[in-house]
């Protein structure tokens, strides 16, 4: 079942990826001054392969991780789909089952909106 809505878990990490580290590194910046995670992680590069107008394609790509509490992942993926280069951008959340309490009051505490 596709979806946007937040499932019942309290964090979950979203990625994303960007077509260069420069743009991966600016989305992850304005994402995290808009407290929507508490950091971005950008990793790569990595290859990806895709379907993209009736034709395979081979990319070189950044990927961004950021984790947040699942009450602001609404926000977080409206914030990429409208500073995102993509078209369509990749945008997938997958709860987190656990973790650091401490860690996660962390993140809590970095993403509440001013």
């Amino acid at each position: 079942m596709a979806t946007d809505d937040a499932a019942t878990f309290e964090f979950c990490q979203v990625m994303t990826t960007c077509s260069s580290r420069a743009d991966a590194e600016a989305l992850g910046r304005a994402v995290v001054e808009a407290r929507l995670a508490p950091c971005a992680q950008v990793e790569g590069p990595i290859t990806s392969t895709f379907w993209w107008e009736g034709a395979i394609q081979v990319e070189e790509e950044w990927r961004v991780v950021l984790k947040t509490p699942t009450e602001r992942y609404q926000a977080l993926a409206q914030h990429i789909r409208d500073n995102h280069t993509y078209d369509v951008p990749e945008i997938v959340s997958l709860p987190i089952l656990t973790g650091a309490p401490d860690y996660l009051e962390w993140m809590r505490s970095e993403t509440r909106p001013s």
